[in-house]
């Protein structure tokens, strides 16, 4: 943070000391700006915060200031450089599919909307009735992995060009336009990091295929009724034809059995591509309440297929919707506030404090998924009743510098289930 070029000019606080502290608005789940300012006041908080942290904790409304000046790529770069810090340390690895592609998660998300303009980039839609409503989206790409991570390698904001507000909302700005800014961005952040696309049934279009080929990416892509027309007509075809491609698993859940029948094809052709069908049809049997529910997943992928692999190929599609589960709705819904209003003034305020965000959510994954956390979370014991007590702590307990210190020079290894 020390060498994020300072926007301003003479100040009682240090940039690391702004950033910090709008970092720990989030660590410490607050939910707004008020509510940290709040604490700040509340005994022991600000002592306890600056013996942690070493750094003074300034006023909310003063990084607020800071916030609407600072450059969003500043922030991008330091989150990037955490992430490489945390690959080199290999803290991913053993989540990686087929052990070696990462699997990254690519979707969008609203942050906030307003019933009049809040900027010249905002996006606008009209209802039926003629009622308008501007907002901000945003598209993600997260590493994600099978025990919980989601971790945030890119962010592309969905917005309108500020000459362009008058347009109608067929010419603003969407998600496949967003990913085409995203990707060469991604692929020049992480250059050699062999990555696997999972996405929903957006993507599967030529566009997305030609920037995969490119980047040299592989991808398992949610494949639905509607997406590429001439394939599925090749797909319903082949699949009449041939009855030898098939598999079934079962699993035992409890008072459930579930029983997952897959099906493959391989070597279709669409605009100078080739790539492999997986259907999943799942159904899950509850024997107590006499009742089946079946779901079918269906993916399209450029990995080779085979009766060995299609299972782990098929798990891994499905792994995306933990963009949508650990990812967005954890940062909606768990604490961190992600469609509140953390500036209502400052577009670039709410970009900034986005960023803080997602930093903020990579480090409290290192403590939640930790095998140390686990052991905490038994019985009715919750993450959300764990950061109570913390607030709790930091309100009411005295830290002892002592012991922080002699903490602070052990080495300590955190190890992830």
């Amino acid at each position: 943070m020390r060498d994020i070029d300072d926007c301003r000019g003479k100040s009682d606080y240090e940039l690391a000391e702004i950033i910090t502290a709008a970092i720990a608005m989030f660590l410490f789940k607050e939910g707004s700006r008020n509510a940290f300012n709040n604490d700040r006041e509340e005994g022991e908080f600000k002592a306890n915060y600056e013996k942690l942290f070493k750094l003074k904790l300034p006023h909310m409304d003063t990084v607020d200031a800071v916030m609407r000046k600072l450059d969003e790529e500043e922030l991008k770069n330091l989150k990037r450089s955490m992430i490489r810090t945390l690959l080199i340390g290999k803290v991913f690895h053993k989540y990686r599919f087929a052990g070696h592609w990462f699997i990254i998660a690519v979707d969008a998300t609203g942050v906030v909307s307003y019933s009049e303009r809040h900027c010249k980039n905002c996006l606008k839609t009209t209802s039926k009735k003629g009622k308008e409503t501007f907002f901000h989206n945003v598209l993600e790409a997260k590493l994600i992995c099978s025990n919980g991570f989601s971790v945030s390698l890119g962010t592309e904001w969905i917005e309108n060009p500020g000459e362009n507000q008058g347009e109608d909302y067929d010419k603003q700005d969407c998600e496949s336009k967003a990913f085409k800014r995203l990707a060469p961005k991604l692929k020049k952040d992480y250059p050699r990091l062999p990555i696997c696309i999972t996405a929903d049934g957006l993507y599967p279009n030529q566009h997305f295929l030609n920037i995969c080929r490119d980047n040299q990416w592989h991808y398992i892509l949610t494949f639905k009724e509607g997406n590429l027309p001439s394939v599925w007509k090749k797909v319903n075809k082949i699949k009449e034809l041939r009855k030898d491609n098939k598999n079934i698993e079962y699993n035992t859940r409890t008072m459930n059995i579930v029983v997952q029948e897959y099906s493959r094809i391989e070597g279709i052709n669409y605009c100078g591509h080739k790539f492999n069908y997986i259907e999943c049809i799942e159904s899950d049997i509850n024997f107590d309440k006499e009742k089946i529910k079946i779901n079918t997943f269906v993916h399209i992928t450029d990995f080779e297929i085979t009766q060995k692999n299609i299972v782990s190929i098929s798990t891994a599609g499905r792994l995306r919707w933990k963009i949508e589960n650990e990812g967005f709705n954890v940062q909606k819904n768990h604490g961190y506030k992600l469609q509140h209003k953390y500036s209502r003034a400052s577009y670039q305020a709410s970009k900034n404090y986005y960023q803080c965000l997602q930093i903020a959510h990579m480090i409290n994954q290192l403590v939640i998924l930790s095998t140390k956390c686990s052991e905490l979370l038994s019985g009715k014991i919750t993450v959300c009743h764990l950061w109570k007590n913390l607030i709790g702590f930091m309100v009411n307990n005295n830290l002892s510098r002592k012991i922080l210190n002699s903490i602070s020079k052990k080495r300590i290894q955190i190890r992830f289930g």
